[in-house]
């Protein structure tokens, strides 16, 4: 359950009446007036609705006359935009009146209305907001546009300010760029007021309550976002770039990692701010780690702003609170058309597991992507333009307009704050150099880099405005220039002093914690019955009554969990030990296969009813949700939160394992390498169905092959656990456990519901998550086993209900639970059980070019030194699986018969 009003408390500048209803301008026909002597009725009603129309044309193509493009541009404009295009001369203009149009516009006639929705519309900025579905969002929106309520003038001493701070962006990148020649700094000019327009969103936001800003970016202009919103010290940042070319320092590398680049390192703040006048306020603010891949970093924003909007207390239904945190997601324009996480992170927006109250957007829009033009990269007018598809309002505005950028950025806060809804600017301005310092942009772009040549930076411009106004004298702007330059080389004679060289530090693979894990039977009986009681008058539905009515019996001496009540019981005995659980995925409340049943729906009503919400002792809250057909937006939001709330327990649940690498980005780039590359750490568990049943390519595989491939410098947990208990105490390890990694596990298909793959009560009371379990069948002659099968998941269950199989025909059959950290000297331990061990065998369903068996061999040959070891599986294939499930049993047949020694049939 959430709550999503994320409403201002700034007083509304827009009326509205008592109801909150939108009141028309006119209240009865005697305010229309007098027609003009020289106008017949039926003229005036053509001209009236000719007149209405062009009001309609300005406020929905209006921008596609404004003047939004620095370099000065000319818009393609619209028809219907000139009066004349529906028969509106001088004459008709002077005879509407403007009280019947509904504008909020001052003026007696439609000549004077449209003068200004000309003025309005068609300037410096531009807005898209008719597609909104909510009537309400529209009318609030044109008032606040026609009355320019947010168009409000800054005091001198604001546009003083506002200055210094464009000198200051200016001057970071000049200084840098003449002190480290050659180096990459992806410079913001060309869009410098953007760090205006994102200190007045931290101001706004602050006054509107907010704790926490996170923000997520690219490349371009972090190093200033960095410097003049976080306020990371000068010198913290010019160390960077000396540590590239004089010392070997790593300012912002995380304690015993591999680091990264220095524009993708984030960084934390905070701000004391001054909301009215005598009172401040601290704000947190965070610029998150962001690689390469552009918008990538969207959900992960999206992720860590619901996190902080969280409340995690009791009674065990997770509450939001929008306004505690604000999410600003920056974009490039090339790659806000171009890249599809955006489109699954702006469907997120308004699903109740996923509403932040609204992100504020804001794109970076340089009109060019590298070296490619807007023509050639997108097939929309404007980059914005997939926003409109999500309800989103969209402001234009010309980044070299500082009174523009105020007043949209102003208007974009009040509509999230009011409304608690995504809200998008489009900064349109240029890139003054190429994509990086050493890049020639006039080879493919050469008028463009012709007019910016001769194009003065906006502080330039903003100066000799203020100068004419006289806000500020020549003087005082050239002292301005002065100081900047000051600072900024005082701060490189700062880190020349202190920096000293470092050797490049490397993460270890420490031995991991053990924990504890048993719970004592009684607390899971108790559990039990919690669990499946509802509310009075709740009908479950008939058939599932009588699955829930078997965990009831699975308590019994004779009686066996299975997968689902097990998965249900860690994550109760969890929440009463006050672990926080957030469960999310495809189908997740009631499971792929129909296991977990966390949601119950009344069969009369619809009604709904979480057990785990209702848990009598928990200490924390438990929330879980069903995913939108997505992975990449999920999973990245999956990430960011459970980063923010590391000691929570999150976990993402693929539909079917295969679909993860829908994922991979958010996969490579931030699970698997966000601890070495920028210290992030967190619990984030991955729920991957896996195992060859015969349904298919692309229902079989998770692709494990492709984690183990990733796992190194103890950054994960690969797990592929068999049976109910085992999975029960690898969850509860994973959120009890000290060191926080991410856990991958193969989980089941067929053996959710195989007996021989659920337990007793006992196995989850005293037991614990064993890495390798030996086979229980042979304990007693060991010394006759002369072959042991190594393998991991379903494969086991095949080889040992085998009808060929034997226990006593010299082989065992050993299971690896865990993958990594693999445990070699546990296996060494197990194997010196066998003393007289011929042969050992690696079996898997997989490809011998999937699967564990290319990544663990030589760990595998480590264990056992001089025991020949030999594969049985698969052969190399391209494809994970059959497609035919005949094709399936012959080829599952074969690799059985193989592992076991018997000949092929």
């Amino acid at each position: 359950m959430s709550t999503t009003s994320g409403k201002s408390t700034e007083p509304d500048p827009l009326s509205a009446d008592s109801t909150g209803t939108w009141r028309p301008r006119i209240d009865s026909p005697d305010e229309i007036g007098p027609l003009p002597s020289d106008v017949t009725p039926e003229e005036l009603l053509t001209y009236m609705s000719a007149g209405m129309s062009t009001v309609k044309a300005y406020r929905t193509h209006g921008h596609l006359a404004a003047h939004l493009d620095p370099l000065g541009s000319e818009p393609p404009g619209d028809p219907a935009l000139d009066p004349s295009f529906l028969g509106l001369d001088r004459r008709a203009l002077n005879a509407v009146p403007a009280t019947p149009l509904r504008t909020y516009t001052s003026g007696d006639t439609l000549g004077d209305v449209l003068d200004e929705l000309r003025e309005i519309y068609c300037g410096a900025i531009a807005y898209e907001i008719e597609h909104l579905r909510s009537h309400r969002e529209r009318v609030w929106l044109r008032e606040a546009i026609e009355s320019r309520a947010f168009w409000l003038p800054g005091t001198p001493e604001e546009r003083r300010r506002e200055l210094v701070r464009l000198l200051r962006v200016e001057g970071l990148e000049a200084f840098l760029r003449r002190t480290f020649i050659g180096t990459k700094q992806f410079s913001i000019e060309g869009l410098d007021t953007m760090i205006l327009l994102l200190d007045e969103a931290v101001l706004l936001a602050a006054r509107d309550g907010v704790e926490d800003v996170t923000v997520g970016m690219a490349h371009r202009g972090r190093l200033n976002v960095l410097a003049h919103i976080l306020r990371l010290p000068y010198a913290q940042i010019l160390a960077e770039f000396a540590g590239e070319t004089e010392t070997n320092v790593h300012t912002l590398m995380p304690s015993g990692g591999t680091g990264d680049v220095k524009y993708h390192y984030g960084a934390t703040g905070q701000r004391n701010l001054e909301v009215e006048p005598g009172v401040t306020r601290d704000v947190r603010l965070a610029l998150l780690p962001n690689p390469s891949h552009l918008e990538f970093i969207n959900p992960v924003v999206m992720g860590r702003t619901r996190a902080l909007q969280t409340d995690w207390a009791p009674p065990s239904e997770t509450l939001t609170d929008p306004a505690r945190a604000l999410a600003i997601q920056i974009h490039g324009d090339a790659a806000f058309p171009g890249q599809g996480v955006v489109a699954e992170t702006l469907n997120l927006q308004q699903l109740d597991g996923y509403r932040i109250g609204g992100s504020l957007h804001v794109i970076a829009d340089n009109q060019v992507g590298f070296t490619t033009n807007p023509s050639e990269g997108r097939s929309t007018r404007h980059c914005s333009d997939i926003a409109k598809g999500y309800d989103v309002p969209i402001i234009h505005v010309n980044a070299d307009d500082v009174d523009a950028c105020r007043a949209a950025i102003r208007l974009a806060m009040a509509y999230r704050g009011r409304f608690g809804k995504d809200v998008l600017v489009d900064l349109i301005g240029y890139r003054r150099w190429g994509h990086n310092e050493g890049d020639e942009p006039a080879y493919t772009q050469p008028m463009m880099y012709r007019a910016i040549k001769d194009h003065p930076p906006v502080a330039e411009l903003y100066a000799a405005t203020l100068i004419a106004e006289g806000v500020v004298t020549p003087a005082e702007v050239d002292e301005m220039r002065e100081h900047v330059h000051a600072r900024l080389k005082q701060a490189l004679e700062e880190i020349r002093v202190d920096t000293v060289d470092e050797p490049m530090p490397t993460f270890s693979s420490p031995s991991r914690t053990s924990v504890e894990t048993k719970v004592p039977a009684a607390q899971l009986r108790r559990l039990t019955e919690q669990l499946l009681e509802v509310p009075e008058g709740f009908t479950v539905n008939e058939k599932l009554a009588q699955v829930l009515e078997r965990r009831r019996a699975a308590l019994e001496p004779d009686g066996r969990i299975e997968w689902g009540h097990a998965e249900a019981l860690a994550y109760a005995t969890l929440l009463e030990e006050g672990v926080p659980i957030r469960l999310t995925g495809q189908d997740s409340e009631r499971g792929t296969f129909a296991h977990r049943h966390a949601v119950l729906h009344d069969a009369e009503t619809g009604a709904r009813h979480t057990p785990l919400q209702r848990l009598n002792d928990a200490r924390a809250g438990f929330e879980v949700h069903n995913a939108p057909l997505t992975e990449t937006g999920c999973l990245g939001f999956e990430y960011g939160y459970a980063t923010t709330r590391p000691d929570s327990l999150v976990l993402w649940e693929a539909q079917f394992g295969d679909f993860v690498n829908v994922a991979q980005v958010i996969v490579d780039q931030f699970i698997m390498s966000g601890r070495t590359k920028w210290g992030d750490e967190c619990r984030l568990t991955l729920l991957l169905p896996h195992g060859y049943e015969g349904s298919g390519p692309e229902h079989s595989s998770a692709r494990l092959e492709r984690f183990l491939k990733l796992a190194a410098e103890d950054n994960c947990t690969i797990a592929y656990p068999t049976t109910a208990a085992q999975f029960f105490h690898l969850v509860r390890r994973q959120s009890l456990a000290p060191e926080r990694r991410p856990l991958i596990v193969m989980t089941p298909k067929s053996l959710l519901r195989l007996k021989e793959a659920a337990s007793t009560l006992e196995d989850l009371a005293d037991g614990t998550f064993t890495r390798i379990l030996d086979d229980p069948d042979v304990k007693d002659f060991r010394d006759d086993i002369s072959r042991a099968i190594l393998c991991s998941g379903k494969v086991f269950y095949d080889i040992k209900k085998h009808p060929d199989y034997a226990p006593d025909r010299g082989v065992a059959v050993i299971r690896l639970e865990q993958l990594y950290p693999f445990p070699t000297e546990t296996l060494a331990r197990v194997l010196s059980w066998y003393p007289n061990l011929e042969e050992i065998v690696w079996a898997q369903e997989e490809p011998a070019n999937m699967g564990a068996w290319r990544s663990i061999r030589h760990r595998l040959e480590m264990a056992a030194p001089g025991v020949l070891l030999r594969y049985a599986g698969r052969p190399w294939r391209a494809s994970p699986s059959e497609g035919y499930p005949p094709d399936h049993l012959i080829e599952q047949e074969r690799l059985v018969r193989d592992a076991l020694g018997l000949p092929p049939r």
